[in-house]
């Protein structure tokens, strides 16, 4: 009687062990299968580029789904300028160099990180929230790139070097933002020419609470 009571037992373990092994291979599985997963799992910052702009056409998605983003009260409190000119960054760069000549030129001109096409986004200051919505705006755009084979860069500097200087301001400017909008955040897009491997990140930072 005890056997057979073992055998049982031991049949019943190795039942819930399958079962167990079986879910967890189909949560694999589907994580596998889950295009959007992947691209948040698979997406890198790109730091060196193609010469190639990125086409319009494809720009003009990504944009779409960059403004699709989820934003505080459908306020879409931002605005969002596109720079794919060699001639035009090439002045950006230039000015952000003249305007601070206590930093190494090439520092101050590679801000870019040599990306082809370039995108300036402003937030409006006047609602709390707004750049919250800018970020919101900005993730949307790397995956949506991601996943057409496109890469990005999310860079701070340029906004500081655009905005603290005078010799900046005319290039702002030409940007065409809405009066009282503030220049927040510059992001890089184009064909990846490199293929960095992923950075850690610290699990442990993230906790449940009961």
């Amino acid at each position: 009687m005890k056997r057979n009571l073992l055998i049982i037992g031991i049949l019943c373990v190795m039942f819930a062990s399958c079962q167990n092994k079986t879910q967890t291979n189909e949560s694999a599985q589907q994580n596998q299968d889950n295009q959007v997963v992947n691209t948040i799992m698979e997406r890198r910052s790109i730091r060196k580029y193609k010469p190639q702009a990125v086409e319009r056409d494809k720009m003009d998605l990504i944009l779409k789904c960059g403004i699709n983003a989820p934003n505080g009260q459908n306020k879409q409190s931002w605005e969002v300028r596109i720079v794919d000119n060699p001639e035009l960054l090439n002045a950006m760069k230039e000015a952000m160099a003249k305007g601070h000549p206590d930093l190494s030129a090439e520092m101050v001109k590679g801000c870019f990180r040599n990306a082809p096409t370039m995108v300036f986004i402003a937030r409006d200051p006047a609602y709390d929230f707004s750049a919250y919505d800018c970020g919101l705006l900005a993730e949307n755009m790397v995956l949506s790139a991601w996943s057409m084979g496109i890469g990005s860069i999310c860079l701070g500097s340029p906004v500081r070097f655009l905005t603290d200087n005078a010799e900046c301001h005319p290039l702002l400017e030409k940007l065409g933002f809405s009066e009282g909008y503030e220049l927040s955040l510059c992001v890089g897009f184009g064909y990846p020419d490199e293929s960095p491997a992923a950075k850690p990140r610290d699990w442990d930072k993230v906790k449940y609470i009961d």
